[in-house]
């Protein structure tokens, strides 16, 4: 019996000046957000990271002692961390038209002349406002 591919691959991204244990975090928290993860779903193993990922044990262990202070996940002894708190089930359907969609939008934005935080402000100043953010 071969054993179950991991829910999510995680991935370090050097580049980004964002601590490896927070990457983790918030790859499982935007996982979890986007219905990739739902409740009841097992993270894979300290160990397995280490395998799938070149990062100390430690550094992993941290991330999931935060997602277990959020709530987003919990340990069970001897059985592994799972997920506890899921988004509301986005169907795949629904999920890919969106994920096309921003992919256009995207190259839109980048034709535009904006770069990845150019991209990522703009999205972020729409999320929090409902006024427009360019006059």
């Amino acid at each position: 019996m071969e054993p179950e591919a991991p829910l999510i691959n995680f991935r370090l991204d050097p580049r980004t000046g964002v601590a490896p244990y927070r990457q983790l975090v918030d790859q499982v928290r935007q996982a979890v957000s986007l219905a990739l993860l739902r409740t009841g779903d097992r993270l894979p193993s300290v160990r397995e990271v280490v395998t799938q990922i070149t990062i100390n044990p430690n550094t992993v262990h941290r991330a999931y002692r935060e997602l277990e202070h959020e709530g987003v996940v919990e340990g069970r002894p001897g059985l592994g961390t799972f997920v506890v708190a899921s988004s509301p089930h986005l169907a795949s359907e629904d999920r890919e038209t969106l994920i096309a969609g921003l992919r256009d939008w995207v190259d839109r934005a980048r034709s535009a002349g904006l770069d990845a935080d150019g991209i990522v402000a703009l999205v972020s100043a729409v999320m929090v406002s409902e006024e427009p953010i360019i006059r």
